[in-house]
């Protein structure tokens, strides 16, 4: 699965005043919320993707509408964002950090 962080504004880190571990990890929990949001979309994209195979190949007719969709995708990132472990933030958290050291 492929997580798109482009739309994450990384700009408004001033990546060259960050020196410690502890600013590092500071700008990396305020994008946090915003990374778990990319996240919940890419699983929330390939979940519906699996599903309408799926059904397609268990002979189910598969007649859903985009706004299904939407819905779905919508309530899925909610999902995600609430339930994600600790260990998954955590792990979210230092791929941010590496983002900022590489920038």
């Amino acid at each position: 699965m492929k997580i798109d962080f482009s739309n994450i504004d990384f700009s408004s880190v001033d990546t060259s005043s960050l020196e410690t571990e502890e600013e590092f990890r500071q700008e990396a929990k305020r994008l946090l919320p915003a990374a778990l949001l990319k996240v919940g979309e890419a699983v929330a994209e390939n979940t519906w993707e699996e599903l309408q195979k799926n059904l397609a190949k268990a002979g189910t007719k598969v007649k859903t509408s985009a706004s299904e969709k939407r819905q779905f995708v919508r309530e899925t990132i909610k999902n995600y964002q609430r339930s994600a472990s600790s260990r998954e933030r955590q792990e979210l958290e230092d791929y941010i950090v590496e983002i900022l050291r590489n920038s």
